[in-house]
């Protein structure tokens, strides 16, 4: 685990992007397309840096601690958190298809939306049996 950093004006910097953060992956929770795992992540890794208290509360959050230990004990993202960023992210797709100008903006929108989507598949569910 990375260590509290010692410049307050860093601890300040790194406590502001836990905060923030962790805001954007509660929003995210409910707007569909904005990816909430991804942000619970950066909280928790600036927090780590920041603020023992975030950081602790998070690690024991009934939602977000199980989101935690699971990516520092193998980068696992279970399958459940997959699926629904996947209908999350072709919701926000459709939506922008059919209410919004098609131009390059909404197509690298649903790039990127697509490269994220392929990334997470890539993660594994669990840790690997050992015979």
């Amino acid at each position: 685990m990375p260590h509290l950093s010692t410049s307050k004006l860093t601890r300040i910097f790194f406590g502001l992007l836990a905060y923030v953060s962790l805001g954007i992956g509660l929003i995210a929770i409910v707007i569909p397309g904005l990816p909430t795992t991804e942000f619970i992540l950066l909280a928790a890794w600036a927090a780590t840096r920041s603020s023992p208290r975030l950081s602790a509360w998070l690690e024991n959050h009934r939602l977000f601690g199980p989101l935690l230990r699971n990516w520092r004990n193998g980068k696992i993202i279970a399958r459940r958190a997959k699926v629904s960023a996947t209908v999350s992210m072709l919701l926000c797709a459709t939506l922008m298809l059919v209410m919004l100008d098609h131009g390059w903006p909404i197509y690298l929108a649903i790039a990127g939306m697509s490269l994220g989507n392929l990334w997470l598949w890539s993660r594994p569910e669990s840790l690997p049996k050992i015979s």
